[in-house]
């Protein structure tokens, strides 16, 4: 049972409450601050980004360390309401999001109206683990940054910081190299995938996601690696807000 929401599970933008409701998920490693900062610029959601323990403003709390007990914990503490709402998740957030749809399905709770997803092929695939969540600190942190990208400059640069930040990953890194995806009905709601036309994740991988779902599937690609959404942000966000235009709700039903 869903109990009182704890403010440190979400990281919200301005309300606006005659808008739909975007719940984010970041990135292996990454913290709800970097999707906050898209507040300003979608101006058609309510952006509530999700802030998992071990990260920003929760550093000093345990981190988790498998999906499940991940997707127990947002369904007991991050209030998604019966509203029209919508997820977007970014690598691992895309996994999470996904994961937490389908917990909401089995008990019997509202839906997304649409998930967007971002950088991650669909989790029926099969993956390679490369148990990077067993590698000392700083070889986790150099192997991430080799394979994906991503981490600040002044991370690598500060053993402090390097520190903190290979908590977040090896906890994030062994949730994902321990997923063993269940098979289950597909999903009925729509799936809108991005990736970036330079990233490993190939565009059969993204395509794959359609068959997670009897909905509309839309694939987009945009120019850069794996972190493309930082590079150029302006045509990411353009799409994401055409997404949740187009998303069904109770008056409306259209792909997401």
């Amino acid at each position: 049972m869903q109990t009182a929401a704890l403010p440190r599970w979400l990281v919200s933008g301005a309300p606006r409450p005659a808008a739909p409701k975007l719940y984010c998920f970041a990135h292996g490693g990454g913290s709800a601050a970097e999707y906050l900062r898209w507040a300003r610029n979608l101006p058609g959601a309510e952006l509530h980004a999700v802030q998992l323990p071990g990260r920003g403003t929760r550093l000093s709390e345990p981190v988790f360390t498998s999906m499940d007990t991940l997707v127990d914990g947002v369904l007991a503490h991050v209030p998604l309401g019966t509203a029209p709402y919508a997820f977007f998740g970014h690598s691992l957030g895309s996994l999470i999001a996904y994961e937490v749809t389908r917990a909401l399905r089995t008990a019997d709770r509202p839906l997304p109206a649409c998930l967007v997803v971002s950088g991650y092929p669909a989790p029926h695939l099969p993956y390679t683990s490369q148990e990077l969540h067993t590698l000392p600190d700083d070889d986790l942190i150099e192997a991430v940054s080799r394979i994906h990208g991503g981490i600040p400059e002044e991370v690598l640069a500060s053993a402090e910081l390097r520190e903190l930040t290979a908590t977040a990953l090896r906890a994030d890194y062994r949730i994902l190299e321990t997923y063993a995806w269940r098979a289950s009905e597909p999903l009925s709601l729509p799936i809108t995938v991005f990736g970036g036309l330079a990233d490993h994740v190939t565009a059969e991988q993204l395509q794959a996601w359609q068959e997670l779902t009897t909905g509309e599937v839309t694939v987009r690609q945009f120019p850069g690696d794996h972190f493309y959404l930082r590079e150029q942000p302006a045509p990411v966000l353009r799409s994401l807000a055409g997404a949740l235009r187009t998303a069904p709700t109770k008056e409306r039903r259209a792909p997401c």
